[in-house]
């Protein structure tokens, strides 16, 4: 099975709230660094993006909070889609947050699209990236979209 795992790291003192607990904002941090470590890792740096003139870009990110994440805890992000349309590269993700005890602490969803930086519009990637995008780990409820 590919593994799903992301990123692990401790949770800082900057990224802490006033409750003091993890600060939502923080959560988007992480998944994003798991995306980023995941396209690394199967073969699309931020090197290549930048050659290709391509972003991702974010239309929604949704957080459902299940347990508290505190300060100095290891936590864990896995990262697997959900979503990918093949006509045009849109992309859906999940994120699992788990605690040091293997306790899930959050969901993060995200709908995401490529944009070319240069013209500042949604594009599709190039042909032999959907070859990196097979690689992704599927989420059970994993769908695709020819359309």
């Amino acid at each position: 099975m590919t593994t799903r795992t992301y990123y692990e790291g401790q949770v800082l003192w900057s990224q802490i709230d006033a409750n003091r607990h993890l600060r939502h904002s923080a959560y988007a941090d992480f998944c994003a660094q798991a995306r980023s470590n995941m396209l690394r890792l199967l073969g699309l740096s931020l090197d290549d993006f930048a050659k290709q003139k391509i972003g991702p870009i974010l239309f929604r990110e949704e957080l459902i909070y299940y347990r508290e994440v505190m300060l100095d805890e290891i936590i864990r992000v896995n990262v697997e889609m959900t979503k990918l349309n093949l006509s045009n590269a849109r992309f859906s993700f999940r994120h699992i947050v788990y605690k040091t005890d293997g306790t899930k602490a959050a969901e993060v969803n995200v709908d995401g699209a490529w944009m070319d930086l240069v013209q500042r519009k949604l594009i599709n990637i190039p042909k032999e990236w959907y070859t990196v995008l097979d690689h992704i780990p599927k989420a059970d409820d994993y769908a695709e979209i020819t359309s």
